[in-house]
């Protein structure tokens, strides 16, 4: 899953990619309002976590831009703690939910876990298919109960194909929800993945639907 920060004030923007990457996210950040707006309408973000002051545009300007452009991903908004107008305007322009600084990261984590279960319509923060129970609060895959070891690229890609359960997933998809913007993208390693993830899970776990990509779970009706 692939999240766009949207932030400034450097340290804190550095503490968010660092938390996030930690928690296993493909990570995207700018700091200004003009490059939030280009990177969220171009790029493929799973979700965004958007400060509202910034400079060059400010984040509720970012926020309507999007909606008014039908981008929908969730956004979660920042806010200084005593501007509960600021909340309100931005729940109004568009955003999912807000968090007032400062906050703890652990808090931040959890919203966004919960707008990303949201959108793909999962009810649990843990998601269970076929015997694989990969836990969205701890990066944490189990088969069967036993623990599975996976690096960062095959999380991605496995939490991805499981918030997308039943649905097909191309190729293409998959290369542009786990890579960060400026990692260099290479079409191959997704089988690669895909291999590891079925060495690991079980041949089954991951359907091929030919020439149109994979799917984990039954099929959507």
């Amino acid at each position: 899953m692939r999240i766009l920060v949207v932030e400034d004030e450097a340290r804190l923007r550095d503490q968010l990619q660092a938390a996030l990457e930690e928690a296993g996210y493909a990570v995207d950040t700018v700091a200004d309002g003009e490059l939030a707006h280009f990177v969220g309408s171009t790029e493929a973000c799973d979700a965004v976590v958007l400060d509202l002051g910034l400079p060059q545009l400010d984040g509720l300007s970012v926020l309507r831009r999007w909606r008014a452009e039908e981008v929908a991903m969730p956004v979660l908004i920042l806010t200084a703690r005593d501007a509960w107008h600021e909340k309100v305007a931005g729940m109004d322009a568009g955003a999912d939910d807000y968090l007032a600084k400062p906050f703890r990261m652990e808090e931040l984590l959890a919203r966004l876990r919960a707008l990303l279960r949201r959108a793909s319509g999962a009810a649990s923060a843990v998601l269970e298919i076929s015997g694989v129970s990969l836990d969205t609060r701890t990066a944490r895959v189990s088969l069967d109960g036993a623990p599975v070891k996976l690096t960062g690229h095959e999380y991605r890609v496995l939490s991805y194909l499981m918030h997308h359960a039943g649905a097909v997933v191309s190729r293409t998809e998959l290369i542009e929800h786990i890579y960060a913007q400026d990692y260099d993208r290479d079409s191959n390693t997704v089988e690669v993945f895909i291999r590891r993830l079925r060495t690991k899970l079980g041949d089954a776990f991951i359907v091929t639907e030919r020439g149109l990509g994979y799917r984990v779970g039954e099929p959507c009706a």
